[in-house]
């Protein structure tokens, strides 16, 4: 494959990365308006991070060349790892019952953030961490979410490694 239809292909599955994490996001708000489903802090915190790896997928499916394209994907990958924990603390917290995400010192964060001003059905906090709703093919929300953290990060840090190893093979 040619440099010039890799770099095409590279791209293209930025965007449809950007394209899931908006469709991820589009689903949170599905649960929370047609099913009454309140988001907790640690919701609202998932939102934003599947909105920053859209964000940083689409910038750099614009990229023309591959420096700035790894450059986003790096990021993408550290925010993928800031969502496996926030995740899996949610998770956690769901199959242990009784304990709390600490509602009272998140939410006054996460509601001070601009977006939640901005747009407060969207982002403000409206339930607990600890309450459990319907599972989604026996999966818990927080579950698909970090499902979702960990094949973005496992596919885009491929990528890059994949790409790395590339270019020393070709220096070499």
């Amino acid at each position: 494959m040619n440099d010039t239809s890799s770099l095409r292909r590279e791209r293209s599955l930025l965007a449809l990365l950007g394209f899931v994490c908006l469709g991820l996001v589009g689903g949170a708000l599905y649960l929370q308006f047609a099913l009454h489903e309140d988001p907790c802090p640690l919701c609202i915190i998932q939102r934003y991070l599947f909105l920053l790896i859209a964000l940083f997928a689409f910038v750099g499916a614009a990229r023309k060349g591959w420096r700035g394209i790894a450059l986003f994907e790096t990021l993408i990958v550290i925010t993928a790892v800031a969502g496996i924990a926030g995740a899996a603390r949610h998770l956690y917290i769901q199959l242990n019952p009784g304990f709390s995400c600490g509602f009272d010192a998140l939410e006054p964060v996460v509601d001070n953030l601009p977006p939640a001003h901005w747009l407060p059905s969207v982002f403000k906090v409206a339930g607990l961490c600890e309450t459990v709703y319907p599972p989604i093919f026996g999966i818990l929300l927080p579950g698909w979410a970090l499902i979702a953290f960990v094949l973005t990060f496992v596919l885009v840090a491929a990528s890059l490694w994949r790409r790395r190893a590339n270019r020393r093979l070709n220096t070499a």
